[in-house]
């Protein structure tokens, strides 16, 4: 079937964005794989190297605001564009890089265009797409954006070994500036004009923007609910899932790469089924949530209690239902842009975005820390109690984040039926177009 104009322009801005978040991802993860490479390039400790990851999740976090003041301002396309060149000329010095400093200041901004990415992209998707398709649309870019994760495994892998440091870092960075110049000449902010421009705020409008914004119920509904259901898997994925297996549950190596990749996949089976679940019943989009984290609460908690190593179909298990919770925290951005004017969309996105991430360092802390203080003295590496002790620092973070999600959802559901009765009288009605 012939799509009308419209809808096939606003699919192909809507490509040409996935392709810049999934080289984003690409980008973002490409130190995954790189690890033991780094360490000898750089002559660093095992600590240092660590430093990489958590200043690209601190920086990543702490920009989300800014940045969508910035796509409230100065619109999604021009921040698209600026995050693209910083991260596509940050990777490119990262591939020259020949010491410590140098090293950790490409990523510091390889961490800041990352964060440029995601938001502008769903304020396109709000922008182009009806909304009984913003659900789907939004999952969608979510799953595709994380293959670039399994890129930075495997293609960036093999390139290492085949074209070397340099060569490696240099090709993904062409990447980028490929990307960077079709965003130029295919991504529009709207049907009638190139680039949008908000209102100029001045401090006290951003303050204005930031509080009218936090002050929302459906702000902090889906605030908590990224927080929630986001950092298991991210935790598990970026640092400790594979030292987890490998060392708490005794799996080899190849499997818990298994495992890992297993998650990703299954991140991306469940976005298009909670899309369609929250576009038919956005009344329950929080009781999908709550489901989710309590799903991925109750498996923690056999695997953990579990005599011994759990077996390997129990942690397939685990890791298909913590990869639930990567679409799971994506509903959170539909709570936040059906609650908020189109105005403050993109603040009301970052507030919500950092949250994961925000959870996820809080988390990632905890159990090194926690790892640390469980291994006796003089022990190599660490053993299987300690990661019981240490993985059970999440339920604190479910325990709060399932209290206030079931707290701001009565207070979001009221102010609901307060604004618009007609839509929300019937609980289960449906979206309209």
């Amino acid at each position: 079937m012939t799509l009308p104009f419209n809808s096939r322009q606003a699919m192909t801005i809507w490509v040409v964005g996935v392709g810049v978040y999934f080289v984003a991802v690409l980008q973002r993860s490409s130190l995954a794989v790189a690890g033991l490479l780094a360490a000898e390039r750089f002559e660093i400790s095992a600590s240092q190297l660590s430093t990489f990851v958590v200043l690209q999740l601190l920086v990543y976090a702490l920009m989300q605001v800014p940045v969508g003041l910035l796509v409230d301002r100065f619109g999604p396309r021009r921040v698209l564009l600026t995050g693209t060149l910083i991260l596509s000329m940050a990777q490119l010095s990262f591939a020259f890089a020949d010491n410590y400093t140098w090293a950790l200041s490409s990523r510091f901004f390889v961490g800041v265009g990352d964060a440029m990415t995601f938001v502008c992209v769903l304020r396109l998707v709000s922008s182009w797409f009806p909304a009984r398709r913003v659900p789907l649309m939004t999952q969608l870019t979510g799953v595709l954006g994380q293959l670039g994760a399994v890129a930075a495994a495997i293609p960036m892998t093999w390139a290492l070994s085949s074209w070397g440091w340099s060569r490696a870092y240099t090709a993904t960075a062409g990447l980028g500036v490929v990307l960077l110049v079709a965003t130029v000449f295919v991504v529009r902010d709207s049907a009638t004009v190139r680039s949008i421009s908000g209102p100029g705020l001045g401090p006290a409008g951003i303050r204005r923007n930031l509080r009218e914004s936090w002050e929302h119920p459906g702000t902090r509904l889906g605030f908590w609910m990224h927080f929630s259901t986001h950092f298991s898997a991210t935790v598990l994925g970026l640092l400790w899932g594979y030292p987890f297996f490998v060392e708490g549950q005794g799996v080899s190596s190849a499997a818990a790469g298994s495992l890992l990749t297993i998650m990703v996949f299954a991140i991306m089976a469940f976005g298009p089924i909670f899309a369609w679940l929250i576009t038919r019943w956005p009344w329950h989009r929080s009781t999908v949530v709550l489901a989710v984290l309590a799903g991925i609460a109750t498996t923690w908690t056999v695997v953990l209690a579990w005599p011994g190593g759990a077996p390997f179909w129990l942690l397939v298990l685990l890791v298909v239902v913590c990869g639930m919770g990567g679409p799971a925290s994506m509903i959170g951005f539909d709570v936040g842009r059906t609650s908020n004017p189109a105005a403050r969309a993109g603040t009301a996105t970052g507030i919500i975005n950092q949250a994961g991430f925000i959870a996820s360092l809080i988390l990632a802390g905890l159990i090194g820390l926690i790892l640390d203080w469980r291994t006796p003295d003089g022990a190599q590496g660490y053993p299987p109690e300690a990661f019981t002790w240490a993985m059970s620092a999440q339920f604190v973070l479910w325990g709060l984040g399932a209290a206030q999600i079931y707290r701001y959802r009565r207070k979001g559901r009221a102010r609901l039926v307060r604004e618009d009765p007609d839509r929300w009288s019937n609980r289960t009605r449906r979206v309209r177009d």
